[in-house]
């Protein structure tokens, strides 16, 4: 059977109508449909070719819904039934939904409500699949495991502390900076776990409103906002036996964040606008690249929930921190874009490869991953040389300690140290081409502090000079006093913004 990327549906209803109807839509909305008139003929089309699918009429002479929906059930136990059913018999649907129905439609329906179904049966087939092709992944533990790359100590620990959580049904915190994998981590938990056969789900937890993220959680009752004609089944009925991570939890606001810390509390939740209590069986992963206790003081965190999650924590370490798997993951990544750009086996030259070992890397293991992928689309041959490496690789800062003179009368020490950091702080921005977030990850601190202390220091950019290297207005004075002790510090400050 020809199928289509969006996937295959089987409709199965005794009205003739209804099948044209139904193929209609779907075929328009980019599905492979195939109809059949009666349950027996749907099974049979059922046990010949796969499907992701099935719309099932409960109310059919012969073999009716129900029964259809047992035995195509008992042939492919993955596969998303919707029943069809009148108002008159909307307990039968309900009834249906419990013996294994993924949900329901009653006639008359609208069409956007009978295509939001089938698009919420195709998303939880696809995460089925996802999950079942990550199961048959070979994982090697201390090279390659569940596609995480490293034999670093650092790295050994972490796929230790893996290997001991994923069996049980603890929340898991996994702290790290941005780029380190937090996500890969949360896969291998899930893969290496007995929930390994059931749905991973991920949740990215920032820059929605809380009623829309709760919506998008636990879903909705019809009326429940402008808007909500139907009712909605969330991400935690997706998840149910399986896992659910949150990415980037510290983003959750704080009205959200006590319905969390209920499902994890109580294994239960109310979807939004409703009063029906739904039991759920998930264990959550969450990830963040923030510190949770700092925001917990600044009251943008709840403590309960912190603790709550913090039941085993995973700390992933910064790419600088583990420089000895930077080789492993470039062959890594090589490997991975060659084949994807159909190009032959690539080698980096040593002299490239030592630019990349000497990086402190702050986009961490993601911009190591688009360094190398930039360099092999861009490489001509089957060689990469540094010429293939970026610019700001190239050029990291190599900061010499200045060379200290203390006059016969002394020297203020805190002065010394302020003139250092303001020094410090201009060469970066000078190297970072006057953008402040780049000389924040080159200097390791967050964009914030650094903006406070350009202010603090009254550190002004300088103008950009003309065609002809001239500058229009001249620089700010130099400082005077004890700081003069410090010889060759570093260089005057450049044009930069706050990017």
């Amino acid at each position: 059977m020809a199928t289509s990327r969006n996937g295959t549906i089987l409709v199965v209803d005794d009205e003739e109508i209804m099948r044209e109807i139904l193929e209609t839509l779907l075929t328009r909305e980019g599905y492979d449909v195939r109809v059949a008139s009666s349950g027996a003929e749907g099974l049979e089309m059922a046990r010949a070719l796969p499907f992701d699918a099935a719309i099932v009429d409960i109310m059919m002479p012969g073999l009716n819904g129900i029964a259809t929906l047992d035995e195509l059930k008992r042939i492919d136990e993955d596969l998303n039934v919707i029943i069809i059913t009148a108002y008159a018999s909307v307990e039968s649907a309900i009834a249906a939904m419990k013996t294994g129905a993924f949900d329901y439609v009653t006639k008359p329906f609208k069409n956007d409500e009978v295509l939001i179904v089938v698009r919420n049966a195709m998303e939880r087939r696809r995460l089925l699949n996802e999950n079942r092709n990550l199961r048959q992944n070979i994982q090697e533990r201390y090279h390659k495991f569940a596609n995480i790359i490293g034999r670093s100590p650092r790295m050994r620990q972490v796929f230790d502390l893996i290997i001991q959580a994923a069996p049980s049904r603890s929340t898991i915190l996994i702290q790290g900076e941005s780029g380190t994998g937090k996500e890969l981590v949360a896969r291998a938990i899930h893969a290496n776990s007995s929930r390994s056969d059931k749905s991973f789900v991920t949740v990215n937890s920032g820059n929605l409103p809380p009623d829309l993220l709760e919506s998008t959680l636990f879903g909705h009752v019809k009326g429940a906002f402008t808007g909500a004609v139907y009712p909605k089944k969330g991400m935690f009925d997706l998840a149910d036996k399986g896992s659910i991570f949150f990415d980037e939890i510290g983003n959750v606001p704080l009205e959200t964040q006590a319905k969390l810390l209920r499902v994890i509390q109580e294994r239960d939740f109310m979807r939004l606008g409703g009063m029906e209590t739904i039991k759920v069986d998930v264990r959550i992963i969450a990830a963040t690249n923030v510190d949770l206790r700092q925001m917990m003081e600044e009251g943008k965190f709840r403590e309960d929930l912190f603790y709550r999650l913090h039941v085993i924590s995973i700390q992933l370490p910064p790419l600088r921190d583990r420089k000895d798997d930077v080789p492993l993951l470039v062959h890594h990544f090589l490997e991975k874009y060659a084949e994807e750009n159909k190009k032959g086996v690539l080698e980096l030259t040593p002299d490239a490869l030592d630019l990349l070992t000497e990086y402190d890397w702050p986009g961490n293991v993601r911009e190591l991953e688009n360094v190398i992928e930039r360099a092999v689309v861009l490489s001509p041959g089957n060689v990469i040389g540094v010429e293939l490496i970026p610019d700001h690789v190239r050029k990291t800062p190599n900061f010499q300690m200045p060379q200290f003179v203390v006059p016969p009368e002394g020297i203020s020490f805190k002065e010394v140290i302020t003139d250092f950091e303001k020094r410090l702080i201009e060469s970066t921005l000078e190297v970072a081409g006057g953008v402040q977030k780049r000389a924040a990850e080159l200097l390791h601190i967050k964009p914030t502090t650094l903006n406070e202390m350009i202010k603090r220091y009254e550190i002004r950019p300088r103008r950009k000079r003309t065609p002809n290297g001239a500058e229009p207005a001249p620089a700010a004075p130099r400082p005077q006093g004890p700081a003069a002790a410090v010889a060759g510090a570093v260089a005057p400050a450049a044009v930069f913004d706050e990017k």
